[in-house]
């Protein structure tokens, strides 16, 4: 009985794919602001209206994997085995992110990002939406108020620490030396 809605769900995802992948290569063949979202809509075959029930906005075709980072980051918190550290648990899923995204081939879409005020700004809202999903992912897994600045700091420092390393000449030690900080301020904090 799942099967017809695990097929849907499938042609579901496919289509968003076809569609994201599209778009990042008239992105990249053309320019982010010399494509519309009715030439990516054409070239991957869809209506735009289709389009727009798997993506928000054009940045969002850029961003495709945006909501698996987020939920990877809320796992890291809720999904560690009793007693494992939470630092080192979100160590490893930073490393995973920046290994995704300074993997060889992703430059060009680095420097589109970089070149577009649009993406730009859409990225730091990112950010600042996962940093905030985060935060209220430490909450519920210490039993604190969401707005307890201590996790929502250490959320920040954790996005923070994908974006800096990211940038960083040597990605995977950046990660290590600014979780060595972040595992110093959690343990200054009543809850670590």
């Amino acid at each position: 009985m799942n099967e017809p809605s695990g097929r849907r769900e499938r042609k579901k995802a496919a289509t968003r794919q076809k569609i994201a992948d599209t778009a990042l290569r008239l992105f990249l063949e053309r320019g982010y602001e010399a494509v519309g979202i009715r030439d990516v809509a054409a070239e991957a075959d869809v209506a735009v209206t289709t389009l727009f029930s798997h993506f928000a906005s054009k940045e969002a075709l850029v961003f495709e994997q945006d909501r698996g980072f987020e939920q990877g980051l809320v796992r890291a918190v809720a999904d560690r085995a009793p007693g494992e550290p939470l630092i080192p648990a979100l160590r490893s899923e930073i490393h995973a992110l920046v290994r995704h995204c300074t993997a060889p081939g992703a430059a060009p879409v680095w420097n589109m990002i970089e070149a577009s005020p649009a993406l730009r700004e859409y990225e730091e809202s990112m950010r600042l939406r996962h940093a905030e999903s985060l935060a209220a992912a430490l909450a519920a897994d210490l039993g604190v108020p969401e707005a307890s600045i201590a996790c929502r700091t250490i959320a920040r420092f954790v996005i923070d620490a994908y974006a800096l390393a990211r940038e960083a000449e040597q990605p995977e030690a950046a990660v290590d030396e600014v979780f060595r900080m972040i595992e110093a301020a959690w343990a200054a904090t009543d809850l670590g």
